[in-house]
């Protein structure tokens, strides 16, 4: 397959996944892109890369990479669907990634479960689903 065709189609979706799972325990540490960097002997714009999923991360790299964020390897690929399976291209899980590698995502990933009450948790829910509905309503509307 040409280059330029994988270009057209994006990162591999592992790639995609193993990068934001790289990003989220980076975030959940509480450690910067240059902290990771440093600690594995790479620039952060390498790590910011790998979190892109804009360069694949070499084994040697992740077992590195899971010193330095105290995971276990196969932390990296948890949630990912059985390799036997195919992996469907802009389904849910690809569309839950994007939202994840924004900052809103990342923040809302990590403080939504500091909420200790269940019920505030679910209001919290309800009013999203609400925006959500009223989104999709008014998306015809403009």
């Amino acid at each position: 397959m040409a280059k330029t065709e994988d270009a057209e189609r994006g990162p591999n979706p592992v790639d995609r996944h193993v990068g934001l799972r790289i990003r989220m325990r980076r975030k959940e540490l509480g450690i910067s892109q240059e902290r990771l960097a440093e600690s594995i002997g790479l620039t952060f714009q390498q790590v910011q890369k790998y979190e892109r999923a804009a360069n694949r991360v070499s084994a040697s790299k992740l077992w590195e990479m899971s010193k330095a964020l105290a995971a276990p390897v196969g932390y990296f690929y948890d949630g990912l669907s059985d390799p036997a399976e195919p992996l469907a291209a802009n389904g849910p899980r690809e569309s839950m990634q994007d939202f994840l590698m924004t900052p809103e995502g990342i923040e809302l990933a990590a403080t939504f479960p500091k909420i200790p009450r269940g019920r505030v948790r679910r209001r919290i829910l309800d009013l999203v689903r609400a925006m959500a509905s009223e989104a999709d309503a008014g998306a015809g509307e403009d």
